[in-house]
């Protein structure tokens, strides 16, 4: 389908307006379902990369390749390293249309992964965390970036779920171990109270999502298989994953936002598990009846959750109709 014979889809078309390139890139990409090198999806896509949001966050860069400081990235949070590139993936940001992101993913690298395939927040091993490793995994993955070292990022992380050849935190000799963060297998995190964390988890499903199924190892395609069963093991609907140092689960979950940092919603774990072939697993259904029935009569979705004032541009009024939750939804729910 092009856009010209979309006009029988009013939600399809508010998507598709011109004066939201950034918006109009992604649902030509991911709910018209054409093809990369599709002239119209190129043209859309070039545009997005010159006039849309993630011109603004480009244009932000250090010359050097880093954002606001230079190191591992993660501070200051939204707009530091991290969180640009974070932010850039999700908004269809490619390497093919700006070399510069090419140089950032390279910058970030050498400071921010450790020999031992950590992504680290501190550039010791001991700042990482299953939130960071996931979501930059996935980033450097989703704008095009290849580079070997991701092959150890993406076998540490899959063994820190596993704990497959990994020593307890304790063990301070052990060449690779737990640290206070990142502190055991199965997504425990230090800061969950050392229960496994549902916020970092659908971050590291994303990020194996993302890998193409060839370059899935054994040990990867078991790691999946560990966080199936842990996402599964409640009503993803309910959400009711350890809380740590919470009675119950965050209100955050049932607030659908952009972009998504660490702080995780419902949304984005039917988004991780759709991306590993569970989309129609009845288990779900719940899940994505709650997204539908979060539409307005016009069947928008509104941003509840957002980083207004933190990063580099606005993304729409809060308890708004907006365009960028509604792409995240109907990508789901379309699939």
């Amino acid at each position: 389908m092009s856009p010209q014979n979309s006009s029988n889809d009013p939600l399809l078309n508010w998507l598709l307006e011109p004066s939201d390139p950034g918006v109009r890139y992604l649902a030509l990409r991911d709910l018209m379902g054409l093809s990369f090198d599709d002239p119209e999806l190129t043209k859309a896509r070039q545009l997005a990369h010159r006039e849309g949001p993630i011109a603004v966050v480009m244009d932000a860069m250090d010359k050097a390749g880093y954002w606001v400081t230079p190191g591992p990235g993660y501070n200051p949070k939204y707009r530091s390293t991290v969180w640009s590139l974070v932010l850039l993936a999700q908004l269809g940001a490619r390497i093919e249309n700006d070399a510069r992101i090419q140089k950032a993913c390279e910058v970030f690298l050498e400071h921010g992964l450790t020999p031992g395939g950590y992504v680290t927040a501190s550039g010791a091993p001991s700042g990482t965390a299953d939130c960071l490793q996931g979501n930059i995994c996935w980033a450097l993955l989703e704008m095009g970036y290849e580079d070997a070292r991701l092959e150890l990022a993406f076998e540490w992380m899959a063994r820190s779920v596993t704990g497959e050849g990994v020593a307890p935190m304790q063990d301070k000799k052990a060449p690779r171990r737990y640290y206070a963060g990142k502190c055991g297998p199965n997504f425990a995190c230090g800061y969950n109270d050392k229960l496994p964390c549902a916020w970092g988890a659908a971050k590291v499903m994303l990020a194996f999502g993302r890998l193409p199924a060839e370059r899935r190892t054994p040990l990867i395609e078991n790691a999946i298989r560990m966080g199936i069963d842990f996402f599964f093991s409640v009503d993803p609907a309910t959400c009711n994953y350890p809380n740590g140092y919470a009675p119950k689960p965050s209100s955050n979950w049932w607030k659908f936002g952009f972009p998504v940092f660490y702080i995780t919603d419902l949304l984005q774990i039917v988004e991780a598990l759709a991306a590993l072939g569970y989309r129609n697993d009845p288990r779900l259904e719940n899940a994505l009846t709650l997204i539908r029935e979060k539409q307005d009569d016009q069947g928008r979705w509104l941003l509840e959750y957002d980083y207004s004032g933190k990063t580099w541009l606005e993304f729409g009024e809060k308890k708004q109709p907006n365009k960028w939750v509604t792409l995240r939804a109907l990508r789901v729910l379309r699939e």
